[in-house]
């Protein structure tokens, strides 16, 4: 390879490393924002953990959360699992199953109704996640919506902007069920297994692992491109 190639190819990995730390400083300042926000909203979704009929709304929330809802699943699954270890299985393939589906809906809004949303997008903190989605996309194609499954960035925006990028369907769906299942299976089986002490690392270092993916999948990209 000539030295312009070289070249060429360090340049392409300097950005890209520089574009996933800028995303990474965006996405903690907007995160910060949002749990303040929703602080009690996510606290209202705890407390649905202890229902009786807790996998109902978990199924619900995972289908919500998908395209508008702001707290993730993982808030319900973990206690859950932590509860009731021997249906942690369960409980993670229906948080998979509906993420999902609600996915789909998501994908949906992107491409059909985006100028519907899109005013009310921008005015929300979520609108530089959506653009560094967007970039995603155009960088990674097919890999953004697996690294969805365990960015910081929230699922939602990425379903949408899937639809508004005219992403091929069935990879979607396959990208988004291997990338959420991988998620959800590793909270369910961390939480059966760790107990209550795996379940205050999982919450301090989540967004760290998921970033420490994202990375990961980049290199992957670089190398085999």
């Amino acid at each position: 390879m000539g030295e312009r190639g070289v070249d060429t190819s360090l340049n392409s990995q300097s950005g890209s490393y520089q574009f996933c730390a800028a995303a990474c400083q965006r996405v903690g300042s907007a995160k910060k924002k949002t749990m303040k926000i929703f602080s009690p909203l996510y606290r209202w979704t705890m407390n649905l953990a202890r229902h009786p009929k807790a996998p109902w709304y978990l199924g619900a929330i995972s289908f919500i959360e998908s395209s508008f809802f702001p707290i993730p699943p993982d808030v319900m699954l973990a206690p859950m699992s932590l509860g009731n270890p021997k249906r942690a299985w369960r409980f993670a393939l229906l948080t998979t199953v509906a993420s999902v589906l609600g996915g789909m809906l998501g994908y949906g809004i992107g491409m059909y109704a985006f100028a519907l949303i899109e005013p009310y997008l921008r005015a929300s903190h979520y609108w530089q996640a959506y653009e560094t989605a967007v970039l995603w996309f155009e960088q990674w194609g097919f890999w953004t919506v697996f690294v969805a499954g365990f960015s910081p960035i929230p699922y939602k925006v990425f379903t949408i902007a899937a639809g508004t990028m005219s992403m091929a369907f069935v990879p979607f769906v396959i990208a988004s069920a291997i990338g959420r299942g991988a998620r959800f299976f590793l909270v369910a089986a961390l939480m059966a297994w760790g107990g209550a002490r795996m379940e205050a690392v999982l919450h301090r270092y989540i967004d760290r692992l998921g970033w420490v993916v994202v990375a990961l999948v980049a290199v992957a990209v670089l190398v085999f491109r």
